[in-house]
């Protein structure tokens, strides 16, 4: 990785206006307190080409120059081994961040050292070309199919992960689950923490549990099974396939928590996304597209009544 720098020129919005620069900067595009240290202390802060104290006020309308280098960060470059590009599926991509469709299978990251295979490693080789590297920002299970965020460069890193804390990044979710019955609508409050006796399963109360919130759709019921829209408030390890199979309606096809599985495959798919990009504050929902082995199910279903 040969990247020097990381520079960003962005415009004052008309809600910023009269607002000091250290304003801009922390509240309103959400950047760390270290890293406005770092870049105020390097005088890597640029407003219409000259560098400003934080207190300066903005104007609307105003160009900023950003500039951040690697001694700003603590991993301004992971340990990434690139691997073959040829299934990475690109939902959504700009300048700072991409949205992939990752494969059911697929972990998302190594588990060793200069291990391969995984998802990150595939769209490391992608953004080979872009001259950067894929940064984890959130997880999906193994078996879990559908959209995942990459940050590309590090300075967004800290953004998009307080956006995760602070409910603003939105993660919908589609799973068919045992069983019909459900509420149409309804939420799962229950803490999940570790099973003390399997190190792979998480359990209802289970060690050090924390809080966690589940939101759920019927969308239909089919076959004696039912498929959800789910949303997540909180997002911890396992929480979907945790919390349904604790209510008696666990995921079709989980290995770890169904022990009468339907499926060789656990339906379980990362629908949409929706997230605040960085620095422009737009607002962007990315869909990933129904896997085949949901429709070839839904099929399987379906004809048991023809």
């Amino acid at each position: 990785m040969t990247q020097k720098s990381w520079v960003f020129n962005e415009t004052v919005p008309t809600e910023m206006n009269g607002q000091s620069l250290k304003t801009l900067l922390s509240e309103y595009w959400g950047l760390p307190k270290h890293l406005v240290y770092s870049i105020r202390h390097g005088e890597r802060v640029l407003i219409e080409g000259s560098y400003r104290p934080v207190n300066f006020a903005v104007t609307s309308g105003e160009h900023v120059e950003l500039t951040f280098v690697p001694s700003d960060f603590a991993t301004p470059f992971p340990n990434v081994a690139p691997d073959s590009a040829a299934t990475v599926e690109i939902l959504y991509e700009d300048a700072n961040l991409v949205v992939i469709n990752k494969r059911r299978g697929d972990k998302t990251h190594p588990n060793q050292p200069g291990e391969v295979g995984a998802t990150i490693n595939h769209l490391a080789a992608y953004l080979e070309t872009e001259n950067t590297v894929p940064y984890m920002i959130h997880r999906l299970d193994q078996e879990t199919s559908g959209a995942l965020i990459f940050a590309k460069n590090p300075a967004v890193v800290p953004i998009l992960v307080a956006n995760i804390a602070h409910k603003q990044i939105t993660r919908k979710y589609l799973a068919w689950v045992e069983g019909t019955g459900l509420p149409k609508d309804g939420t799962i409050d229950q803490p999940i923490g570790r099973d003390p006796d399997d190190k792979r399963k998480r359990l209802i109360n289970g060690t050090n549990a924390v809080n966690a919130v589940t939101h759920f759709q019927v969308i239909k019921e089919e076959g004696g099974n039912s498929l959800l829209s789910i949303e997540l408030e909180t997002g911890r390890t396992h929480q979907i396939r945790v919390h349904f199979a604790a209510i008696g309606h666990p995921l079709v096809g989980d290995p770890l928590y169904n022990s009468s599985n339907e499926s060789d495959y656990l339906m379980l798919h990362s629908w949409k996304v929706g997230l605040i990009l960085p620095f422009s504050k737009i607002l962007k929902t990315v869909t990933a597209p129904i896997p085949s082995h949901f429709i070839d199910f839904q099929k399987q279903l379906e004809s048991r009544h023809e």
